[in-house]
C-alpha cells in the first residue's frame, strides 16, 4: 500500500472548509477504485485562525480518522503552516493545497499519474490566466516573476502554484533546508527533481475571502527576492560607484567653468539639492544592507518554525481522559 499525505493550511477557512473536504474525499474515494495501491490522510494546519476552523476541524477527526491536524499557537504565516505539514506528514507520497478550492481536487489523478511511474518527482500546477484578479495585482505578479529570473539563479515558472504532488524523497529534500525565513516557491525549485506543470485557467473562491492583501503579497515577493538573491547588494554596488563618477566629473565642471569662464560657482539650491540626493542614495543602500542583515539575525537565533499548540492525537487524549465526547463546536483547548 502507498500512503499519500495531503498537507492543508488552513487559516480562517470556516466557510469552504466543509466543502474542501467533501471534495477531496469524493476525489480520493475515486481514485482509491482506480488505484487501490493507494490509502489516503488528510493532514490540516490551523495556522492560529480567529474564526471555527479548529472546531470545524475537530469536527472532522471525529467523523473520520484519516483526518489529522496541527494547530499553532499564533498566526506563523503560510510558509510556516506547510513547512509543518511536510514535516509532520507520513505519506509516501505528500500533496500540499490550500483549502479554498482555488486548488481544484479533480486534478490529483492526473497528478498522480505523472508521478507515480518515476518520470516524474513533482506534478504541478500553473495559471495561464488570472481570471478574478485586479490589473494593478496582475500586473505587479508577472513583474514579479520576470524580474525575479533575471536575478536569481533559481528560475521559477510564471504562475507556478504551491499545489504539488511530491515524492518522499523530494520532500525529504525540501525539510533538509529548515531555514527560518522561508520562501517555498524558490525552494521548491532549488531543490531541483523533474517536475511536470499541469496548466489550467484561475478559479475564484467558492466561498470567503482571501487573506493575501497587495501589500502582504508585496512583502511576500521582497522576501523571494532577498532569499534567492543578492542582486539588491550589488545593486547599492553600482549605484555608490555611479554616485562617485557624477560627483568626479561635477567636480571637473566646475573647475573648469570657474577657473576659464569666471563663472560664480552655483550656491544654495545646488548644494542643497546634491546633499538630498547622496542622502537618498545612502539611506537606501543601507536600507538593502539592513533587510539582508535582518534575516541574517532571525536565522542566527534559531527560533523555531512554528508552534503546536494542539494536535488530533492531543484531542482524543483529552477526550479519552475526560471519558466523554467533546462538543464540535466548542472550542475546549487549553
Amino acid at each position: 500500500m502507498k500512503l499519500v499525505s495531503i498537507v492543508v493550511p488552513c487559516y480562517n477557512e470556516q466557510e469552504v472548509l466543509p466543502m474542501f473536504y467533501d471534495e477531496i474525499t469524493k476525489v480520493t474515494g475515486e481514485m482509491a477504485k482506480t488505484w487501490p495501491e493507494l490509502e489516503f490522510e488528510y493532514l490540516f494546519i490551523n495556522d492560529g485562525s480567529k474564526d471555527n476552523t479548529l472546531p470545524i476541524l475537530r469536527s472532522l477527526a471525529d467523523r473520520d480518522k484519516r483526518v489529522r491536524y496541527i494547530s499553532f499557537s499564533r498566526n506563523f504565516g503560510k510558509e510556516s503552516g506547510m513547512y509543518a505539514g511536510l514535516k509532520n506528514s507520513r505519506g509516501d507520497y505528500i500533496v500540499v493545497m490550500d483549502a479554498d478550492l482555488q486548488h481544484p481536487p479533480a486534478f490529483l489523478p492526473q497528478m498522480y499519474g505523472y508521478v507515480k511511474d518515476g518520470e516524474y518527482d513533482c506534478a504541478t500546477t500553473r495559471r495561464v490566466s488570472r481570471k478574478g484578479e485586479s490589473k494593478v495585482r496582475s500586473w505587479f505578479a508577472r513583474k514579479f516573476y520576470k524580474i525575479m529570473n533575471k536575478i536569481s539563479q533559481t528560475e521559477i515558472v510564471d504562475g507556478a502554484q504551491d499545489f504539488r504532488f511530491m515524492t518522499r524523497q523530494m520532500v525529504d529534500a525540501i525539510l533538509d533546508m529548515s531555514e527560518y525565513n522561508r520562501f517555498s516557491k524558490g525552494i521548491f525549485s532549488w531543490v531541483g527533481f523533474s517536475t511536470r506543470y499541469i496548466e489550467y485557467e484561475n478559479v475564484e473562491r467558492p466561498a470567503g475571502t482571501s487573506s493575501w492583501s497587495f501589500w502582504g503579497l508585496f512583502k511576500y515577493s521582497l522576501e523571494g527576492i532577498m532569499a534567492f538573491s543578492t542582486a539588491p547588494l550589488a545593486i547599492s554596488s553600482l549605484l555608490g560607484i555611479i554616485s562617485c563618477v557624477i560627483a568626479f566629473i561635477l567636480m571637473i565642471v566646475t573647475v573648469i567653468k570657474t577657473l576659464a569662464f569666471g563663472e560664480d560657482v552655483a550656491g544654495y539650491p545646488t548644494t542643497i539639492c546634491v546633499i538630498f540626493l547622496l542622502s537618498g542614495l545612502q539611506l537606501f543602500c543601507t536600507g538593502i544592507l539592513g533587510q539582508y542583515l535582518s534575516k541574517t539575525y532571525l536565522e542566527t537565533k534559531h527560533r523555531p518554525i512554528y508552534i503546536a499548540k494542539e494536535t488530533d492525537e492531543l484531542y482524543r487524549e483529552r477526550k479519552a481522559d475526560k471519558g466523554q465526547k467533546a462538543p464540535s463546536g466548542e472550542d475546549k483547548s487549553a
